[in-house]
């Protein structure tokens, strides 16, 4: 998955309307709580095949870091 197209499913999944790029801060989206935890949770253990800890997910501090998780290369 291209960084665009997890941005693209981000906003989807947190259902905002927030411009999201790979700097954006999770603490400045409104829309960034604990259900769209469990969704970006069970997105990528259920459609990416990849398990991810949930200490990590609440740790994370960027969508980069969310991509990242997710098994893409923020670099």
């Amino acid at each position: 998955m291209t960084a665009d197209e997890f941005i693209k499913r981000l906003a989807e999944l947190m259902d905002t309307s927030a411009a999201l790029n790979m700097s954006t801060r999770l603490a400045d989206v409104a829309d960034w709580d604990s259900l769209s935890q469990v969704s970006f949770y069970s997105m990528c253990n259920a459609t990416l095949n990849r398990h991810v800890a949930p200490d990590a997910i609440k740790s994370a501090q960027t969508v980069a870091d969310l991509f990242k998780l997710a098994g893409g290369d923020a670099s």
